[in-house]
């Protein structure tokens, strides 16, 4: 598979799914202009990925910041990932940052994975 590796920029995520080194992130802020079509790479790559993943899966959301419209395609690559056995989210947020957490939490009570919290 390719490994998708994208720099983050002001007003989108920095994002790494690479099956060969077991990488996968979204971190940074998410505020594409169109964020139906800036996720589309990434939702095509899980759908692939799901036909062979490894036997651990660890996705791991590092964001800032995210728009409303991204938080559909959060939950939308969330969903992608409920269908992969063995996944694990890492949701991460700045300590003094609620409102990141709380996403996280919210996200948590829609989909059926596992989700640990991490402050830094």
């Amino acid at each position: 598979m390719e490994i998708i590796s994208l720099e983050g920029t002001e007003d989108t995520p920095k994002i790494i799914l690479d099956k060969r080194n077991g990488i996968f992130e979204i971190s940074g802020r998410s505020l594409p202009e169109d964020s139906a079509e800036f996720y589309l790479p990434v939702l095509d790559w899980l759908g692939e990925y799901a036909n062979q993943p490894l036997p651990e899966t660890i996705f791991v959301f590092k964001l800032e910041y995210f728009n409303t419209a991204s938080s559909k395609l959060i939950l939308d690559i969330l969903s992608a990932l409920e269908d992969i056995p063995g996944t694990k989210i890492h949701w991460y947020f700045y300590e003094d940052d609620e409102d990141m957490e709380e996403a996280g939490e919210e996200f948590s009570e829609l989909i059926d994975l596992d989700f640990e919290f991490k402050s830094y």
